[in-house]
């Protein structure tokens, strides 16, 4: 017996060997006007969605035993979805809310401008360009301290001459930053 398969001419190559979620998920594309997508994304719709049933059975579930009823039912998953809906997508607040904020807000002036040639620029301390450290040098030891830390020195480095010291940089500075 000679079976021949017949390909209908609205799949395209490749596509008889998809799931037919993956079929569903290239539908959905093909119907908003994406024609070309690497195949990953089709296997990354199928995992968020996969994702988000399994999250919004689970709650249900919750939901329901909370209930105390044995099967989840339409109500329980109506409930789970609108949960995850609040949940994950906020509403802008109120224009009139907006118009308010705004008000308050355009009560206080801006800082007033450096005059100079150039950019007009708010001044330094409101900047984000201002210094934010400051160098703390610390304070002159007295002679005698001097000296003792001279022989210190000298004792923990017997084989420097006194040119190797001099050159080795003494970094008695420390760099303070303030916030």
């Amino acid at each position: 017996m000679l079976n021949l398969r017949v390909k209908p001419k609205a799949m395209a190559e490749g596509e008889e060997d998809l799931p037919r979620d993956a079929k569903i998920v290239k539908s959905l594309l093909n119907s908003m006007g994406v024609e070309e997508y690497e195949p990953s994304v089709i296997h990354q719709f199928l995992e968020l969605w996969y994702r988000y049933v399994v999250d919004v059975l689970t709650d249900a579930q919750v939901y329901s035993e909370h209930a105390g009823k044995q099967t989840i039912d339409c109500d329980d998953v109506k409930l789970a979805i609108q949960s995850k809906v609040n949940f994950s997508f906020s509403q802008p607040p109120p224009r009139e809310v907006l118009l308010e904020l705004a008000r308050n807000r355009n009560k206080v002036p801006l800082p007033k401008a450096i005059p100079g040639p150039g950019i007009p620029l708010p001044p330094e301390q409101d900047t984000l360009i201002s210094t934010n450290y400051q160098f703390a040098i610390p304070k002159k030891q007295p002679a005698q301290a001097l000296e003792e830390t001279e022989d210190d020195e000298a004792s923990v480095e017997p084989n420097l001459s006194q040119e190797d010291r001099c050159a080795t940089p003494n970094i008695s500075e420390s760099i303070v930053y303030s916030h």
